[in-house]
C-alpha cells in the first residue's frame, strides 16, 4: 500500500503532502471539497516523515514491552531506580507467597500437634489421679506446662471433661530407642491409645530412613530424665540460685542459648520432682510470659556428626514426628 497523503488538523488548516511527482492540478481533483485557499502544498520530504513515524512506532513498542519484561541492565550496573519496583518478576512474588504459606502451614501443624499432645497428657493424668489439679499434682504440672506452650484454656477444660467420660480411651506412655547415622542415638517418646499401631509406625519410620531400632536400655542409659524449663530472655544465675533455695530446690543447671531469630533463651534443667517448684520460682522472678515447662530426656554425652549425617538423622526425626502417637524425639547430636 502506498501513502497518498497525510492530513494534520492544525488551526483548521488541511495540509496535503503529495507523493513525489504529483502535479498541482491533481491536488484539486483529489480534494474537491476544499477551497484552493485551504490547500497548501507542503515542502516536507516524505522520506523524513516516514522515518520519523517508523522510529516513533519502534519507541512505542519498546516502551510497551518493557512493562512486561525483566530489566536485564541490572547485570551491567545500569538499573534505574524508577523502574526497580516494576521489575519484580511475578514468579518471584509467587515463590515468596509459597514460602510464607509453607511456613504458616508448618507452624499451624506444630501448634495443632502440641495441643493434641497436652490433651492426651491431661486425659491420662485425670484418669490416674482425678480432675482436681490441686489434689492431683501431676495434672497441675501438666496444666502449667500446657499454658506455657500456649494451649488454649478451652482445650484444657475439654480434655478434663473428656477424661471423666467412660467412652474416652486410655492413653499410655512408652519409649523407643534407635540409632541413626554417625553414631547418633535417639529416644522416641510415645503417648498412644493403641500400642500395636504406635509400635508399627515407629519401626517403619526408622527402617524406611535407614535407621536402626535399638534394644531396650541400650540407648536410654546415656540420657538423664529431667524437668526442662524454657524462658525467653537471659536469667541471672545468682538470682535464680536465690529463688531456687527459697523453693527448696537443691540442684539445677542453667544454659543460655543464642539464636539470630529468637535472641537469648534460658534453659533450666532440674530433677523431675522439682519441676513445678522451679516453674513457680522463675515466674516469681518476673518471667511468666513465654515460660515453658516439660519433662525431657537429656543426653549425657553430646556428639557432633557430619553435615550429611545430620541431614539423614533429621529425616528420621521428621518422619517420626509426623505420627500423632509420637510425643517427642530427643537425640544426642550437638550440631
Amino acid at each position: 500500500m502506498s501513502v497518498r497523503s497525510i492530513e494534520l488538523s492544525i488551526d483548521n488548516t488541511v495540509t496535503y503532502i503529495p507523493p513525489p511527482g504529483t502535479s498541482t492540478e491533481s491536488i484539486s481533483s483529489f480534494c474537491p471539497d476544499r477551497q484552493a485557499s485551504q490547500i497548501h502544498i507542503s515542502s516536507i520530504n516524505i522520506t523524513s516523515v516516514m522515518k520519523f513515524a517508523a522510529v516513533s512506532s519502534l519507541f512505542f513498542l519498546a516502551s510497551s514491552a518493557s512493562a512486561f519484561s525483566i530489566n536485564h541492565n541490572v547485570q551491567h550496573g545500569t538499573s534505574s531506580p524508577r523502574t526497580h519496583a516494576s521489575n519484580m518478576s511475578p514468579l518471584f512474588m509467587g515463590r515468596a507467597a509459597a514460602v510464607r504459606a509453607q511456613t504458616k502451614g508448618k507452624t499451624d501443624a506444630k501448634k495443632a500437634k502440641t495441643n493434641a499432645v497436652y490433651g492426651k497428657r491431661i486425659i491420662m493424668a485425670v484418669k490416674q489421679g482425678g480432675p482436681d489439679p490441686n489434689a492431683n499434682r501431676a495434672l497441675g504440672d501438666i496444666i502449667k506446662a500446657a499454658k506455657g506452650n500456649n494451649v488454649p484454656v478451652d482445650n484444657i477444660n475439654r480434655a478434663i471433661k473428656r477424661a471423666s467420660s467412660s467412652d474416652t480411651a486410655n492413653f499410655s506412655e512408652s519409649t523407643f530407642e534407635a540409632y541413626g547415622f554417625g553414631g547418633a542415638s535417639m529416644v522416641i517418646n510415645v503417648l498412644t491409645d493403641n500400642d500395636n499401631r504406635a509400635n508399627a509406625d515407629v519401626r517403619a519410620a526408622v527402617g524406611k530412613n535407614n535407621g536402626k531400632m535399638a534394644e531396650q536400655g541400650s540407648v536410654l542409659f546415656m540420657y538423664d530424665h529431667k524437668g526442662k524449663l524454657e524462658v525467653p530472655g537471659s536469667l541471672d544465675e545468682e538470682e535464680l540460685m536465690e529463688a531456687a533455695i527459697e523453693s527448696d530446690i537443691d540442684d539445677f543447671e542453667l544454659i543460655l542459648e543464642e539464636s539470630e531469630d529468637d535472641g537469648t533463651t534460658s534453659i533450666v534443667y532440674v530433677e523431675i520432682k522439682d519441676t513445678g517448684a522451679m516453674f513457680e520460682a522463675i515466674k516469681g522472678m518476673g518471667f511468666e510470659k513465654g515460660l515453658k515447662m516439660d519433662l525431657n530426656y537429656v543426653t549425657k554425652a553430646p556428639m557432633e556428626v557430619s553435615d550429611e549425617d545430620f541431614e539423614s538423622n533429621m529425616k528420621i526425626i521428621d518422619a517420626l514426628e509426623e505420627f500423632d502417637d509420637v510425643d517427642s524425639v530427643v537425640h544426642n547430636m550437638s550440631n
